[in-house]
């Protein structure tokens, strides 16, 4: 059997707990559809010909208790006012051939927006350097995406980011971004 997934989807959640962070981790994956899987965590590459579908479809070619593939992002806080974010980057290339690239990035504190532009700018320099596009880490995003849309050798970047703030005093919140590879 070929454990090279073909198809991938993305989901995020939150989830929140008066009383345990365990907890709190249940509800985020609750919230992002994904609670009656056995996660695998693996690293970030997009195989070649892997097809993006929606959740709600990607979700149908799932079993209750299947052990699932994923790259996830997740991080949980307790202290008040915090901001926390959790972030999955997606960069694809234009030949199917070729594969692509994931990151995962969480930060407490950074505005889900820019923290979405690291995760998005991080997979999108690793599939650059891959293809041999000449690419400073150091520019801003901007910049980045203005290189990556000229030369055409990448189809796609994007990021899938969630964020939540602490609402109470010792109350647990934790957020998750994840891709979800399909077998």
């Amino acid at each position: 059997m070929s454990l090279i997934p073909k198809k991938i989807f993305f989901v995020k959640g939150k989830g929140f707990s008066s009383n345990s962070k365990l907890r709190s981790f249940e509800e985020a994956l609750r919230d992002a559809g994904i609670e009656k899987f056995n996660l695998v965590k693996v690293s970030s590459i997009i195989p070649p010909h892997c097809k993006e579908v929606m959740k709600s479809k990607g979700l149908k070619h799932l079993e209750t208790g299947q052990v699932v593939y994923s790259v996830l992002s997740k991080i949980s806080s307790n202290n008040r006012d915090d901001l926390i974010c959790a972030s999955i980057g997606v960069a694809k290339p234009a030949n199917e051939e070729f594969y692509g690239y994931l990151s995962e990035h969480h930060s407490i504190d950074i505005k889900p927006e820019k923290l979405g532009e690291i995760s998005e700018g991080l997979a999108a320099e690793m599939l650059a350097t891959t293809l041999g596009i000449p690419f400073n880490s150091e520019s801003d995003y901007a910049k980045k995406k203005e290189i990556l849309s000229i030369d055409g050798k990448i189809i796609e970047t994007k990021n899938i980011t969630e964020s939540t703030t602490v609402k109470k005093d010792d109350e647990w919140a934790t957020v998750l971004a994840a891709a979800i590879f399909i077998l």
